[in-house]
């Protein structure tokens, strides 16, 4: 009877692990199909202002930016003040939604999120004034392989990365600190050297944020926690997607002029 009962106790407790494992797996595809669509909508908000910021027709250019002619939203949108508009409004978006997600229902959440991609793509399609569509093509590809190496590491190790984010995060306020004075100093080796650091931050927060983002989930959560959650893991991600691309661009990215 003893044996019986310590069978059933196992059976129930295997059970129960196998129903923590669905739901924590359940949970982390939710927050990659978040990070994946909030990427689609900011890949499709780049490319389609860029492609009402250009014209081939001289008549209508009221700028040029890297050899490409700019219609007058394109020297609107990115010669005048409301360039600033275009750059700050993601950075006021990202705080409402860090800091009000708690009072948002998961639908307000989701829509806020994808107009801070939407935003943020906005604001990214000057890249395509810089840099060759080749060249943004293929660090794209290679940052989705980084990424996707460094989240699988970070979801499947048994470190404590813990230690690691600590010194990830002296790092980012290093960077952060060094691009400011850079904006005055125009310097090409501290951009260079801000880049080659960015990368191995960036790298490095992708595995700790996903292992960081996994351990928040509880099988006790409701639905709207759990979803809540999901957001915000999903937009933790994203970050380090498109900070981590950014300063590969700025490596390998060829110019267009």
């Amino acid at each position: 009877m003893a044996n019986y009962d310590n069978r059933m106790t196992q059976y129930g407790t295997a059970r129960a692990e196998v129903g923590v494992d669905q739901g924590l797996r359940s949970y982390m595809l939710q927050v990659y199909n978040y990070m994946t669509i909030g990427l689609l909508i900011t890949g499709a908000a780049a490319i389609g202002v860029f492609r009402l910021s250009i014209t081939n027709d001289p008549a209508q250019a009221a700028g040029q930016v890297g050899g490409l002619m700019l219609s007058s939203f394109g020297a609107t949108l990115f010669g005048g003040p409301l360039m600033w508009v275009v750059f700050l409004a993601p950075l006021a978006l990202v705080l409402v939604l860090s800091f009000g997600v708690h009072r948002m229902s998961v639908a307000t959440a989701q829509a806020v999120f994808w107009a801070y991609a939407a935003l943020v793509g906005v604001s990214l399609a000057s890249i395509f004034m810089i840099y060759t569509a080749e060249s943004i093509t293929r660090v794209f590809f290679i940052t989705a392989a980084t990424f996707g190496a460094m989240s699988l590491w970070g979801y499947t190790t048994k470190r404590d990365l813990t230690g690691m984010g600590s010194f990830l995060f002296m790092g980012l306020i290093g960077i952060i600190i060094a691009s400011i004075v850079n904006i005055f100093l125009a310097s090409s080796a501290l951009q260079f050297a801000v880049s080659i650091i960015g990368v191995l931050v960036f790298t490095g927060l992708t595995a700790y944020d996903t292992q960081k983002i996994k351990e928040m989930y509880y099988v006790g959560d409701d639905g709207a926690v759990a979803g809540r959650k999901a957001i915000m893991g999903a937009l933790t991600l994203y970050l380090d997607f498109i900070n981590l691309f950014l300063m590969l661009l700025r490596l390998f990215g060829s110019n267009r002029e």
